[in-house]
This record gives structure tokens, C-alpha cells and sequence, in this order.
């Protein structure tokens, strides 16, 4: 993400780089840092300027355990560069990408066989597919929308990915894709719906409860979201019927919630002492959501 404009909020941007819009601080000097300067070190990421210092600190013990177990990752000062790069987007996107070439082909069943709608989580209506709520994802109905998702998700990625990590970053991606389909099973049950709107939402939300904890900026990330939310019903009230516009709001609003709440477990369980209780925290909110499947078929009153 880059602004014209850097000098109106330094804080923002990298100081290396001002043209670069970041959120990450360096864990020793609490300058913002880009993708491209941050190195994971033990705890957190840090500037090449603190990697300078601290390898000139080091004693010649300490230099002795780097060069004997630094590629192993044991006691290694700070890891590459290349590990702040958002590897994880790129797989998504691939996966993503991949998947809607099979939906190109003639005859192709792909969509069928992925899309969402509650009543695949109701045995007594046939097929018990509950995978579907997550394969969603990877399905979409044209070019534009798996761009405008998959270019979404690249921006976010970029700056969201490196500051988690790649392995927090899909377990939120998957999260906020399931609170996507809640949304949908609780406020428009037997509904199909497909496509990756609710963990990009996800992602958003996150990212605005992440950016608030640090202290970031947020203006405009809770302006983008709101953009957003609100566009498929000024299209409806312009067009004069909701139906008409296929764009599921329920499934944003569900991902977005999901992804904040995600959000929030990773900013108050940042340190290393706390890593039990953040699995713990992530396990309970998708135990939640799961239950919160079952609504539907109580509903129907099956």
C-alpha cells in the first residue's frame, strides 16, 4: 500500500522507505517498517539497523551458537529478510486462481460441488457436506469478483501477513471464512453463496482492531470497511429491490466479526507465555461459530 503523500502521517510509513504505508514496528527502536525491512527475530520483528547493533553487541560466544545453529533456527539472532514476505497470500491466491480456471472449463461441476448453503449442514435434506462452509472460498462467479477479492487480499496480506506471521495468518483467513458463512446459515438460511468477500472481511477487521492496539492509524481502514459494507444496499436502494443485487452482506458481516474478534486474541496474546491460551482462544471461537451452525436446522424445525 503506498499515498502520494507520506508526509501527512510519518508514523505510518516506513522510514526507509516513505513511500510505504506499514503498520509493523521495529520491536527495539519502534520505528515503522516495511515488509522489505522488517527481520523476524525471536521476539517480534526488527530494522536492519537493529540487526546491526545487535550482531556488533553480540559476544564472541554468542556469535560461536549463531554460526552453529542459526540455519537451524534454534538460536539464530534474526532470520532472512525474505521471511516477512506474505508467502501464505501467494498460496491462497494461487489455490484461488487455480480453482476458477476449473470453473472455466465446459461442464465444469467445481461450482456445484463447493458452494455454500446451510442445507448441506442438514442431514434430514439429503447430502451432509459441512466442508463446504470453507470451499466457498475458492469458488467465484466471474473474472471481477475473484480480481476484486483476490486484489483485496493481496493489499491486506502484504501488511497484515508479516506482522502475525504466516501460520496465524491462514488459521484467521479460515476463521474469518468460516464467520462468513455463519452470517449467511444465521441470516439468509438455504441460501447458495460463493466466493471469498467474508474473509476478506475478515481480514479487514482484523487488521482495524490489530492497527488500534498498536496505535496505528485506523481512519482509513474503518473507512474502506464501511465503503464497503454499505455498497451492496445503496445498490439495492438504487436499483429498488435487494434481491436484484448479488452481493451477500451477511456473509461480510459475519466474516468481519470473526475476523476482528481473531484480531483481538492475537493482539492480547502477543507474547511467547501466552501462545497456550491464544490456541486455546482460537479453538473456542471456532467451536462457537460451529454451534452456531446448528441454528439453521433448528430453525427449520427438523
Amino acid at each position: 500500500m503506498t499515498s502520494a503523500d507520506p508526509a501527512r502521517n510519518r508514523d505510518n510509513f516506513c522510514y526507509r522507505h516513505p513511500d510505504r504505508q506499514s503498520f509493523v514496528l521495529c520491536q527495539r527502536c519502534l520505528r515503522t517498517i516495511c515488509p522489505e525491512c522488517q527481520i523476524q527475530a525471536p521476539v517480534g520483528v526488527i530494522c536492519p539497523e537493529c540487526l546491526r547493533d545487535q550482531q556488533r553487541a553480540a559476544s564472541p560466544t554468542q556469535r560461536k551458537a549463531e554460526r552453529r545453529w542459526g540455519r537451524r533456527g534454534g538460536a539464530a539472532v534474526a532470520a532472512p529478510v525474505g521471511m516477512g514476505r506474505p508467502l501464505a497470500t501467494y498460496w491462497i491466491i494461487g489455490v484461488t486462481a487455480a480453482v476458477y480456471l476449473l470453473q472455466l472449463l465446459p461442464g465444469s461441476p467445481v461450482t456445484g460441488w463447493l458452494l455454500f448453503n446451510s442445507a448441506y449442514l442438514v442431514p434430514q435434506l439429503g447430502a451432509f457436506e459441512p466442508w463446504r462452509v470453507l470451499t466457498a472460498l475458492v469458488v467465484h462467479s466471474s473474472w471481477l469478483h475473484i480480481g476484486l477479492n483476490m486484489l483485496a487480499l493481496w493489499m491486506i496480506g502484504r501488511i497484515l501477513e508479516p506482522l502475525v506471521g504466516h501460520a496465524r495468518f491462514i488459521v484467521l483467513y479460515l476463521i474469518a471464512g468460516l464467520g462468513g458463512s455463519v452470517g449467511v446459515a444465521l441470516l439468509a438460511p438455504f441460501t447458495s453463496v460463493i466466493g471469498a468477500s467474508g474473509a476478506i472481511f475478515g481480514l479487514f477487521g482484523a487488521l482495524l482492531v490489530i492497527g488500534r492496539h498498536i496505535g496505528a492509524n485506523i481512519t482509513g481502514i474503518a473507512v474502506i470497511i464501511a465503503i464497503n459494507f454499505a455498497f451492496p444496499f445503496v445498490m439495492g436502494l438504487l436499483s429498488g429491490s435487494m434481491s436484484s443485487i448479488q452481493i451477500s452482506w451477511q456473509a461480510h458481516l459475519g466474516g468481519l466479526i470473526a475476523g476482528a474478534a481473531v484480531g483481538f486474541i492475537y493482539a492480547r496474546t502477543r507474547s511467547a507465555r501466552r501462545r497456550g491460551l491464544q490456541i486455546g482462544l482460537l479453538i473456542g471461537l471456532t467451536v462457537l461459530l460451529l454451534v452456531l451452525l446448528v441454528i439453521p436446522a433448528a430453525t427449520a424445525g427438523i
